[in-house]
């Protein structure tokens, strides 16, 4: 498989399975479960959660790594959140809110069947084709043992393909001269990710932040009076994916074009499911985002 073909793969294959990861951003079970921890509810759960398998981090690296929120926000909970639950603890309470949720959203039966185990041993094998270096975030979740039941060996391969995805992702966007604000208002204007108030109130950026990033984004010929996308804001944006999706690749290239295409029906079809038991909820998402732009994405 070549590069190109790769590149394909890799953004096709993610469109599909990332529901599979980003449910836990909505689900119940996370709160529930990480508050048992001792975490405070709130976005609390969500820093320390996605940060703890690179350990007790400071604010900065949180930041950086998750790159498009207000490093204000992140300051709020981190790193008081490690004084009230370790990063093992946290760790280990994600995954039983993983389990739960996914045991509410796909059922005891589609857990068991050959579906989920299929997909798990695929995706597994395609997470070996990642490597660490230059991803940090990726290397975090990496250094955790694998699970042992297939529907939590599937979330954790996904959640490896996803972060692998995003560091990667990340790097284009440093290297396009863009920085989190930039980014997130750009891509909210591709009208494929959060609807822009979600985006200001997630992120934590005020009305008086976002739109004097916008009207720079128009100065530099980015976005339009309306504030969408000009050509130079789409050409950007489009080169930024081209970028992520090449850097992408090589689980893959690793994987093969078969086994892809097969673990890409497999997702598609469990995505499917829970996308239509309430997984996402309404009113997040522009019109015309795919199912799987939650919170965790860093756009």
């Amino acid at each position: 498989m070549n590069r190109n073909d790769a590149a394909t793969i890799a953004f096709r294959c993610h469109r599909v399975l990332d529901p599979l990861h980003s449910m836990i951003y909505f689900a119940p079970e996370a709160e529930e479960c990480l508050t048992g921890a001792g975490l405070r509810p709130g976005r609390m759960c969500y820093f320390a959660s996605r940060s703890a398998p690179m350990g007790a981090v400071g604010p900065g690296t949180v930041a950086a790594t998750f790159f498009n929120f207000n490093p204000e926000l992140v300051a709020r909970h981190i790193p008081r959140a490690w004084e009230l639950a370790s990063p093992t603890d946290v760790v280990a309470a994600r995954f039983a809110a993983v389990d739960a949720a996914l045991r509410r959203l796909l059922g005891p039966d589609t857990l068991a069947g050959e579906q989920v185990a299929e997909a798990a041993e695929l995706a597994r094998a395609a997470a070996e084709g990642c490597v660490p270096e230059g991803r940090p975030l990726y290397a975090g979740h990496a250094d955790l043992d694998w699970p042992s039941e297939p529907h939590l060996v599937l979330w954790h391969a996904v959640s490896l393909l996803r972060e692998f995805r995003g560091d990667g992702h990340v790097a284009a966007l440093v290297g396009a001269g863009l920085n989190g604000l930039t980014a997130l208002v750009t891509h909210t204007a591709t009208g494929r990710g959060f609807l822009e108030p979600v985006a200001k109130v997630s992120r934590g950026w005020s009305d008086e932040q976002w739109s004097g990033t916008a009207d720079r984004l128009r100065e530099q010929g980015f976005l339009d009076e309306r504030g969408a996308l000009t050509e130079q804001g789409q050409r950007l944006r489009d080169e930024v994916e081209a970028v992520t999706n090449s850097s992408a690749a090589a689980p893959w290239a690793w994987l093969g074009a078969d086994k892809a295409e097969r673990l890409h029906d497999l997702g598609r079809s469990l995505s499917r499911a829970i996308v239509a038991v309430g997984a996402f909820p309404d009113n997040v998402f522009a019109p015309a985002a795919p199912a799987a732009a939650p919170q965790g994405t860093r756009q």
